[in-house]
């Protein structure tokens, strides 16, 4: 057995529970692939861990265990982690009104924060890519004419339905947190906040997290982290919050992170809880219903499984769609079942 020390906590690095089961994952995680045409899967990045010990670990080159990789909308649910710290320090209430926070949301009064947690603001977004970049308003708020003031070109949309009656993905909701944030904490500390609240405590020593033209953090998109260092937040999500025997979260803040939102889900569709994605409706069939996850762009993931105390991260570069989020995961529950429930 190989003893990886990383910040302040001790990762033993073992082998796998079934040889030909970690194959076929690492077959499937790391196949061949037309770089010419990027079509098939690409992992950059493949960590799993269960209570501290390594049981998988491996890169695909120019990533290293210690590229701080693009997680792209993992970002969300790490910006909910640390609006989890001001939560417990008592800076604001979910049903605050967002306008208390950021005021170009008195446009929208009745929007809370809660709302935009669960990606409910109700604002008119399109969260189309580069497949539809026209109409794509993530596509103009990242890089064209929303990009000097992300919160604010958000707070500007009309709307579509009244807040908090209906799920609508919008990145533009999280940067509206994201500048919310600013003034939760105060102008003087907000640069350094997710790293005192968050990332220290946590041993992360990696992080790089883009902020745009106002200074405020790109909360839907640009935070770069290691595989190592994404698993910590898993880590502590997994534990309810708890890290090294300090209650980082307060439980109640997690537990409304893996509270679905509301809404029913398309068949096949993780559930939207607070700023992460939920297993309750069996979206990923082949892994436990308490599983829940950070996902993002282009294949990248965070996947934490309560009942077999796995986490799982991924990063990758996706284009064709042929990635399936239950297929990892069923082939990472083969090769490290641990004890069955």
């Amino acid at each position: 057995m190989r003893i990886a020390v990383i910040g302040f906590l001790l990762w033993a690095i073992i082998g796998p529970a079934s040889a030909s089961e970690s194959s076929a994952l690492a077959a499937y995680a790391f196949p061949p692939r037309n770089e010419q045409t990027r079509e098939g899967v690409r992992t950059d990045a493949l960590l799993v861990i269960r209570d501290g010990k390594v049981l998988f670990e491996h890169y695909a080159s120019p990533t290293n265990a210690d590229t701080p990789h693009l997680t792209w909308s993992i970002s969300k649910s790490v910006l909910a982690t640390v609006l989890g710290v001001a939560y417990g320090e008592g800076r604001f209430k979910l049903d605050d009104p967002a306008a208390k926070f950021h005021p170009p949301m008195q446009a929208h009064p009745q929007v809370r924060l809660q709302d935009l947690l669960h990606w409910a603001s109700g604002l008119d977004w399109q969260e189309d890519y580069e497949y539809a970049p026209l109409k794509s308003s993530v596509v103009a708020m990242l890089y064209t004419r929303g990009r000097q003031d992300m919160a604010g070109f958000t707070a500007e949309h009309g709307v579509a339905a009244p807040p908090g009656t209906r799920f609508l993905y919008s990145s533009g909701d999280s940067n509206v947190l994201a500048a919310a944030l600013r003034q939760m904490v105060g102008s003087d500390a907000y640069a350094d906040y997710p790293w005192r609240a968050l990332f220290e405590p946590l041993g992360i020593r990696h992080a790089v997290w883009e902020r745009d033209a106002q200074g405020t953090f790109v909360g839907s998109s640009y935070l770069y982290l290691t595989a190592r260092d994404l698993a910590r937040i898993g880590q502590l999500m997994l534990d309810d919050g708890r890290w090294q025997g300090r209650q980082l979260l307060p439980a109640d803040w997690v537990k409304f992170n893996r509270q679905p939102f509301d809404t029913p889900a398309e068949p096949g569709e993780a559930m939207p809880g607070g700023h992460w994605w939920l297993n309750s409706a069996g979206a990923w069939p082949d892994a436990p219903t308490d599983t829940f996850a950070a996902l993002g762009h282009w294949g990248q993931a965070l996947y934490v499984v309560p009942q077999q105390r796995l986490v799982i991260v991924r990063y990758a570069d996706d284009r064709d769609g042929s990635f399936q989020h239950n297929t990892l995961l069923r082939h990472v529950l083969a090769a490290f079942p641990g004890e069955q429930p």
